[in-house]
């Protein structure tokens, strides 16, 4: 059983985005494996949304390990790898998954986000949210999800690099970061 209350915790709160990364984060962990402890899995997450925060608390892939790492194509998709014997899958959600989008909610969200919604819009949205929640939640995994064999190229373990002052700022610099003139 996922511990969907810690995920909501660390990502602040609970949204349909955040609920696509829970369910996709089951398959991970159903045909990759357990949680990380260190390196040992490895996730490619195409996309900035919400849904990561999900992969990361679930997968213990982190940008500072090294094993997150993001392709910024703007799609749910995300690939999982397991460094032992190579095993990867990826996992991209359908297109039909979640319906077609809706003007009228559309419209309520940008009122939300802008300020200008009313208190009555506001639960009105509240109240939508957590239905699609629900859906996410309850819909079956193949529903939602196309789930297919992986073949990326396994990156190395995170390396860590002296840092050198940087001569125009000053600040620390990661020595593959910096140029040196002569």
């Amino acid at each position: 059983m996922l511990d969907i209350a810690g995920a909501q915790r660390f990502h602040g709160h609970m949204c349909p985005g955040l609920t696509i990364g829970i369910r996709a984060a089951e398959i991970a962990l159903a045909e990759v494996g357990a949680h990380s402890a260190d390196e040992e899995i490895i996730a490619i997450v195409e996309t900035d949304m919400c849904g990561v925060d999900a992969i990361q608390y679930f997968t213990g892939c982190t940008f500072g390990k090294g094993n997150l790492i993001h392709l910024d194509y703007g799609k749910n998709a995300f690939t999982v790898i397991r460094r032992s014997d190579g095993k990867a899958i990826r996992i991209v959600a359908r297109p039909d998954a979640f319906g077609q989008p809706d003007p009228e909610h559309q419209a309520l969200m940008a009122r939300v986000r802008s300020g200008e919604a009313t208190p009555e819009e506001q639960a009105q949205f509240q109240a939508a949210q957590a239905q699609r929640v629900q859906a996410i939640l309850d819909a079956p995994l193949s529903q939602l999800f196309d789930v297919r064999p992986a073949e990326p190229r396994i990156p190395a373990k995170a390396r860590i690099f002296a840092s050198l002052a940087c001569d125009a700022c000053g600040e620390p610099t990661m020595e593959t970061r910096t140029r040196r003139l002569c």
